[in-house]
């Protein structure tokens, strides 16, 4: 299975249903959706909090997995049992998010130093929800070593899946993934594993494969917000017009962010947002990638991106021309 990776302003429910309108499940089929927020508030204000993810809102989308960023243990077991209520079997809980600022409260990738502090949390979560747990992780936050710390805690729980990213929090998305460590920990845990960081071509997953031949799961997404045709080529699917496909997506899109009921300076910056990725994916002059986000008339942007992408060179050769 290909799943998509929560990206806070990315990956959420326009992205989504953009990518399930044009391609079905033919590449992606599973989401999991950027995290909710123990912090900020309780369930008084749990509408707005889980907006991204109520089932009337992602009926036409990909399916979905919420995810869920705390270490508060009463909030967690309320947050799961309402995805739950709402017809969810299953939550991400998010110990891989790098920021310093959530790292250094002892959430997300900050959790993973504090094995302790994880066996509590599941501890106490698991028994009281009625939804399944599933991890997102790094290797740990200050060493790829702390991992090793966690093995025997999560082999004590029933999970659904454990995600890796083979990076510590403090490398952010940057330098290598410690592959030999990754190997010598999935050795050890006994659940499902899915494999996350840097598949950004073909070529990326098959050496995955290679490395690790009985790992069928991988999570992408970078790789997919800056090409959406990734997931397809990954699973063989012949692309025999690139441009035309990707234009067919950018237009979708749009089309979702325009509908939406904000503000259209917000449309705007989230328009920026996806175009400094897409922009990555052809070969295009640095003019023309500054000039885009230099224009403040939202259509006028919207019109220019397709045009440029439905004339650019992909600088990754299609499996088809």
């Amino acid at each position: 299975m290909i799943y998509l990776a929560p990206m806070q302003g990315l990956t959420e429910i326009t992205f989504r249903k953009a990518y399930y309108k044009v391609f079905g499940l033919s590449g992606i089929d599973m989401a999991i959706s950027p995290f909710i927020s123990l912090t900020h508030g309780t369930l008084a204000n749990a509408y707005k909090k889980i907006k991204d993810v109520l089932p009337e809102y992602n009926a036409q989308s990909l399916p979905l997995i919420p995810q869920i960023l705390g270490n508060e243990i009463p909030q967690f077991i309320e947050m799961a049992n309402r995805l739950g209520e709402i017809g969810y079997d299953e939550v991400n809980w998010n110990m891989g998010c790098p920021v310093t600022k959530v790292a250094h409260k002892k959430r997300g990738s900050g959790l993973l130093p504090y094995p302790d502090m994880v066996d509590n949390i599941l501890s106490k979560v698991l028994p009281n929800v009625s939804t399944r747990i599933s991890l997102k992780i790094r290797l740990g936050y200050y060493s790829p070593d702390e991992v090793f710390n966690l093995v025997s805690v999560f082999n004590r729980y029933p999970l659904a899946s454990v995600v890796i990213h083979p990076r510590i929090g403090l490398q952010m998305y940057e330098g290598d993934l410690f592959l030999d460590v990754f190997a010598k920990a999935i050795a050890d845990i006994k659940h499902k594993i899915i494999f996350n960081g840097d598949i950004f071509s073909v070529a990326d997953y098959a050496e995955i494969q290679r490395l690790f031949p009985n790992m069928s799961d991988v999570m992408i997404g970078r790789g997919a917000v800056l090409n959406p045709l990734l997931p397809l080529e990954i699973k063989g699917q012949t692309v025999c017009n690139y441009n035309k496909s990707y234009v067919e997506f950018v237009n979708t899109l749009f089309d979702e962010i325009n509908a939406r009921n904000v503000p259209e300076i917000s449309k705007l910056r989230k328009t920026k947002e996806y175009w400094q990725y897409f922009a990555q994916n052809f070969d295009l002059s640095d003019e023309d990638r500054r000039g885009v986000l230099l224009m403040t008339d939202l259509y006028d942007m919207q019109r220019v991106i397709v045009e440029i992408v439905s004339k650019a060179d992909r600088l990754c050769m299609p499996n088809c021309r």
